[in-house]
This record gives structure tokens, C-alpha cells and sequence, in this order.
């Protein structure tokens, strides 16, 4: 009923044999993407700390820049000086968005396993909730 392919596969044809390309393992891939939620996490937080100083951002920051470090394999994260200034971006906007970077970070941690990282990223979340939850009870 069906001609039968007569051809080879383009993509076998193209790559070669399996070996011709650089590829990475699922956990590597999750630690690139791990590493990359927070780091952005870490600007975030670093962005609050100039916005709004607070001990626990300090220590925060300090936590999120050591894993993203172990998990680029000792290169450090780049940092945002504490001394920037400028427009001082809205703090509920700030917190809402780390609160979500958070989220994302301890799906990925969660998916490879990383304790300690997923202890972090649900800690952030929770007092990002906590200073939204704090600056909406202000408001009223």
C-alpha cells in the first residue's frame, strides 16, 4: 500500500554519526537552566536590596550568588553594585517578579533533584508572598 523510503534520512546524512556534535545530558541542561533562574533571581534580589535594604535581602543575595556559582562550576555570577542608583523601579513590581523567578527556579530544582536548591527558591518564595502580601496590607 506504501512505497517504502528509498533514501536516506536527511538528519543522518547531515550530523554524521551521533558522535560529530557536542552534546550535554539532561541534568546538564537542568543545571544550565537551574543556574539561569537564579541568577536572574539574584539580579532581582539585588535590585531590591538598592530599592528597599534589608538584612535578609543581603543574606539572600549571598545564598543565591554561592549556588549559582556551584552550579556554573566556580564562576562567580555577575553582580549588581548595591550602590546603583537611578529610577527606583516599583518594589511591589520587584517582588512579584522575583516571586515568580523563584517559582520557575524550584520547578527546575525540583526536576533535578537539588535540595538545596529547591530549599532556597521556596524560601524566596515565600518571603517575596510575604512582603506582597505586607505592602498590599500597607496600602489599604
Amino acid at each position: 500500500m506504501y512505497e517504502p523510503i528509498r533514501t536516506k534520512s536527511v538528519h543522518r546524512t547531515m550530523a554524521g554519526a551521533p558522535d560529530d556534535f557536542p552534546g550535554r545530558s539532561r541534568e546538564a541542561e537542568l543545571d544550565i537552566q537551574l543556574a539561569g533562574h537564579l541568577a536572574a533571581l539574584l539580579a532581582v534580589t539585588d535590585e531590591l536590596r538598592v530599592a528597599a535594604p534589608s538584612a535578609d535581602l543581603d543574606t539572600a543575595a549571598e545564598r543565591l550568588a554561592e549556588q549559582v556559582t556551584r552550579l556554573r562550576e566556580g564562576h562567580e555570577p555577575a553582580r549588581a553594585s548595591a550602590t546603583t542608583s537611578g529610577s527606583a523601579p516599583c518594589v511591589t513590581a520587584l517582588h512579584r517578579q522575583a516571586h515568580a523567578l523563584a517559582g520557575r527556579a524550584l520547578v527546575v530544582a525540583a526536576s533535578r533533584a537539588d535540595t538545596v536548591a529547591a530549599i532556597l527558591a521556596a524560601e524566596r518564595m515565600d518571603a517575596h508572598t510575604a512582603a506582597l502580601e505586607s505592602r498590599e496590607l500597607a496600602s489599604r
